[in-house]
């Protein structure tokens, strides 16, 4: 990775909303192909810049956790689709799981590895539907910054940009050694 980690064109509001349009027809396209719930990952990546060495990196790292933590559990997976573009990666997985297991289990993920907090492991069952943390009775994701809820800072844009990257920097740099 180069020192210039978050570098990258700036996506607009607009190219997000289209960009989520889009993943949603790749779901649908892929449920159609493998009529099974969805891991939908994406990246926490604060700001206009989406797409990025960071970005990147945390996609493929996730990948390379996510796909043998469902070889164990003895759930067949299938990536569907690794896309990238100005709005950020992504991955759509399909899993033949339960989909409230499977939430449970991408849950313990995102709250227990390293880089798990900067990982959005959403799951989407066969009726295109995303099962929730709260639905399971799970706290929140917590900010990155502080121990408030994430949604809440983020709505009130409690801390500058520059604080975020700087704690999302500092987490790959503990994960990957210093040479980041």
């Amino acid at each position: 990775m180069t020192d210039d980690l978050f570098s990258g064109p700036s996506a607009d509001l607009e190219a997000v909303l289209e960009a989520r349009d889009a993943r949603a027809e790749r779901r649908k396209r892929i449920t159609d192909k493998w009529p099974r719930p969805l891991i939908s990952l994406s990246i926490v990546m604060p700001g206009p810049v989406k797409d990025c060495a960071a970005s990147r990196y945390l996609r493929q790292a996730a990948l390379d956790v996510l796909m043998p933590a469902l070889g164990r559990k003895g759930w067949p997976a299938d990536i569907g689709e690794v896309h990238h573009g100005i709005t950020g990666p992504d991955a759509i997985i399909s899993v033949a799981a339960p989909p409230t297991e499977l939430k449970l289990a991408t849950v313990a993920i995102e709250d227990t590895h390293p880089l798990g907090r900067l990982w959005d492991l959403d799951v989407i069952d066969l009726r295109m539907e995303a099962v929730s943390r709260r639905s399971l009775g799970l706290p929140a994701r917590r900010c990155l910054v502080c121990s408030q809820p994430a949604h809440a800072c983020a709505r009130s844009r409690a801390h500058p940009l520059e604080e975020l990257l700087t704690a999302i920097r500092t987490v790959i740099e503990a994960y990957r050694g210093a040479d980041v």
